[in-house]
């Protein structure tokens, strides 16, 4: 076995209050596109850029155009969870994982069984009235078209994703809760994440231990600074690791 996956291993067994942090890259393996990858969203040509369309402000003026995108791009039907989800809930039932943090909306980590869960960016799976507050399924907006509205007599407001738009703050009940598993994690596992979506990466500065490891498919910035490094699919490095 390869030595970091060793050093992985005997971090884990040792550890009794790991936290995650994960980005794009932990669902891309499930075969949810990430954003920044040669293959991501951004690299796909459409009449606006991905990050404008996805703004609060764009929301608000062309709610149409947003649905037409936001349908076709960010609801992908029928995406199960890999091997790290899967290997993180079994840490979590260990007793040994004590929070995933993850700028994902895919709600795959729950599909997995995980329970301690921080969605910094919110969730595609849920949805409300903007006026009423009213909730509703993911499965609300994959069978209507156009632009969702509240069912409710007297409401017929506009239905939005419970996802964190561009030009939005994250919620502040979320944060507190994913800073304080963070600063009390004696382990800490950052994973498929390029690290440079802000405020989310900064989450990481509040580790101040000395078991800080990055799992990527790619070099980031980070690297250098990380006690232990991986340059692998997340997926891959996780189906290696046993959960005593």
């Amino acid at each position: 076995m390869d030595p970091k996956i060793l050093t992985l291993q005997q971090w884990i067994d040792e550890s009794q209050n790991i936290v995650f942090f994960g980005g794009a890259g932990v669902s891309t393996e499930s075969g949810i596109p990430d954003f920044r990858s040669v293959d991501g969203l951004y690299n796909q040509s459409y009449s606006y850029p991905p990050e404008t369309i996805l703004s609060s402000s764009f929301f608000s003026q062309n709610p149409a155009e947003f649905y037409r995108f936001y349908r076709e791009k960010m609801l992908i039907q029928g995406a199960k969870p890999n091997a790290a989800h899967r290997k993180l809930a079994e840490l979590e039932q260990a007793g040994k994982l004590k929070a995933v943090v993850t700028q994902n909306i895919d709600g795959l980590h729950q599909a997995a069984g995980s329970k301690a869960v921080y969605e910094l960016h919110g969730s595609t799976l849920r949805n409300y009235c903007v006026r009423c507050k009213k909730k509703y399924p993911v499965s609300f907006l994959l069978e209507t078209t156009g632009v969702p509205r509240c069912t409710e007599t007297n409401c017929g407001a506009i239905v939005r994703p419970d996802v964190v738009l561009y030009e939005e703050g994250l919620d502040p009940d979320v944060i507190s809760g994913a800073v304080n598993a963070i600063r009390n994690a004696d382990m800490l596992i950052i994973g498929g994440t390029s690290l440079v979506v802000y405020p989310a990466a900064g989450l990481v500065n509040y580790y101040t231990g000395k078991k800080l490891v990055l799992i990527n498919k790619s070099q980031t910035n980070m690297d250098s600074s990380a006690d232990l490094a991986i340059n692998a699919p997340i997926g891959q490095v996780f189906s290696q690791i046993t959960v005593g």
